[in-house]
């Protein structure tokens, strides 16, 4: 099983810009079996939506309302996936939660709440 840790989530101005981080840890075979990763986010009162993912190919995949202004990246040595969110939007606040996807199961993290509002 994947553990998966995110960060960087705040209050923020519209206009503003955050970066997430998402940090997998487990057994070197767990960690190798990821073959998706994605950011979900969840406002109240909303379905979860998918903002972004990045495959193991490198193959990236964003939601309309973001295309533009957010930006998926990772960095293998650091079994990290960020999410570069620029130009925020009050309708971009919501929980952002990290999902990882191995050949057999999927592990989510806890969650960060981004807040954008003046």
């Amino acid at each position: 099983q994947v553990q998966l840790v995110e960060s960087g989530g705040g209050l923020v101005q519209p206009g503003g810009s955050l970066r997430l981080s998402c940090a997998a840890s487990g057994t070197i075979s767990s960690i190798s079996s990821i073959w998706f990763m994605g950011w979900f986010r969840q406002a109240p009162g909303k379905q979860r939506e998918l903002v972004a993912s990045i495959t193991i190919l490198n193959s990236t995949n964003y939601a309309d309302s973001v295309k533009g202004r957010f930006t998926i990246s990772r960095d293998n040595a650091k079994n990290t996936v960020y999410l570069l969110m620029n130009s925020l939007k009050p309708e971009d606040t919501a929980v952002y939660v990290c999902n990882a996807r191995q050949t057999y199961t999927s592990s989510w993290g806890q969650g960060t709440q981004v807040t954008v509002s003046s």
